[in-house]
């Protein structure tokens, strides 16, 4: 759908509503034939003679574009809370139809409101957005003092991180709920984790001062007891020496191939919050488990196909990174993976047996890269005296494209 003629302004409009607007913004509002918003903003706002409000539909993103289409040729303006660049409507549009076909007008954000009432700086800070996102997102950042800013969805949503967090041993953290956050209704509820109960206002903002042990770091490496599996999982140490090379980037996407327990693109995930994982697992028991470890991980947004490589990579988008840790000897499987990668693309393949160690160096005398044995070896008791207890020895086969 063609959306060239369609341009827009974007007015962040603050809890105080009409009130807390700069006269630019109140003028572009008030010359608007078309003014879109949610049913909350649009209330806040006088009416205008002649001026068509349109309530966003929900799901938004199907709908939008024949929205704005339908708009097109009128002089638009969409409503947003606060900044509309976050974690807002505003970055939606923008992507949909450039940067230079939308105008922006922020208001003070939620974020830089809670901050200034607690004294909290940005350099100190994280912002988790989890607006109509899965809660777990929050349980990637925890970490002893580390202080959190929660965007969330709803009045329940501050009871489901509450409950979250205390299950993992965060019960003890300071929580500041801030509801309807810069108007006159403004409230301020402090309390610990652990003995927050009930609803809060519908529009809020969380803060926590985390206090919980150091359970998991971002560095690669987590310990394999973090990972519910069935025998089926790369080890840790394997796991590091595996992410180290795959070289997580910002935005890239890594699939995980034969993903087992899922830790490889788990932890590719957690490296940063905008990196993303399609693990591709046959087995439905095992994808099921890939799933309920990324959520208790922190990561819900990775997206687990159950199927067999590599007729299951038909439709996904092409990879930054491939990591096979199981299937590599299925027909078709590596040549697949060799073909889809992207420029600059990085591929680690894992080998226990012959079979594989066999395709590894074929592959590698075809196409070059490193490859490298790992053995690893860890002390255990024998009798009254400890011996080191050898693993299997894993191939690891990486190639990366230029």
């Amino acid at each position: 759908m063609v959306l060239d003629d369609v341009r827009l302004t974007v007015v962040g409009v603050g809890a105080d509503g009409w009130a807390g607007l700069t006269d630019a913004a109140r003028a572009e509002i008030g010359a608007a034939h078309v003014v879109l918003g949610g049913a909350r903003q649009l209330g806040l706002l006088p009416p205008v003679h002649g001026q068509q409000r349109r309530t966003w539909p929900s799901p938004l993103r199907p709908a939008l574009e024949r929205i704005l289409k339908e708009c097109s040729g009128r002089r638009i303006v969409a409503l947003a809370s606060g900044d509309p660049m976050v974690s807002g409507i505003g970055t939606v549009l923008v992507e949909l139809l450039g940067a230079e076909r939308v105008s922006v007008l922020p208001h003070v954000s939620s974020v830089a409101l809670a901050r200034a009432r607690l004294g909290w700086s940005a350099e100190s800070t994280t912002a988790v957005s989890v607006v109509g996102r899965d809660t777990h997102a929050v349980l990637r950042e925890l970490a002893p003092r580390r202080r959190l800013l929660v965007l969330t969805s709803d009045e329940n949503t501050p009871a489901e991180l509450a409950h979250l967090i205390t299950e993992r041993g965060y019960g003890a953290s300071r929580m500041v709920v801030l509801g309807d956050i810069g108007a006159d209704s403004e409230t301020r509820l402090e309390i610990t984790a652990s003995e927050f109960m009930g609803q809060a206002p519908r529009l809020n903002i969380v803060a926590l001062d985390l206090r919980g042990p150091l359970v998991a770091g971002w560095t690669a490496g987590l310990p394999d007891r973090l990972f519910e599996n069935d025998g089926q999982l790369t080890k840790r140490d394997l796991r590091a020496a595996a992410l180290a090379r795959l070289m997580p980037v910002p935005g890239q996407l890594l699939w995980d191939v034969g993903a087992g327990a899922g830790s490889v693109g788990i932890e590719w995930m957690r490296a940063h919050p905008t990196c993303r994982t399609i693990a591709v697992e046959a087995n439905d028991q095992r994808a099921s488990r890939i799933a309920r470890n990324a959520r208790s991980l922190g990561v819900p947004a990775l997206r687990v196909v159950c199927g067999q490589a590599p007729d299951a990579f038909a439709g996904l988008p092409a990879p930054d990174a491939i990591f096979i840790g199981g299937g590599a000897t299925r027909s078709g499987v590596l040549d697949r993976c060799l073909e889809v990668l992207r420029p600059t693309g990085r591929l680690v393949v894992h080998g226990v047996t012959l079979e594989t160690e066999g395709l590894i160096f074929t592959a590698h005398r075809r196409h070059g890269g490193e490859l490298t044995r790992i053995h690893v070896e860890h002390a255990a008791p024998v009798g009254s005296f400890t011996c080191w207890t050898p693993g299997r020895a894993v191939t690891q086969w990486v190639f990366a494209r230029h």
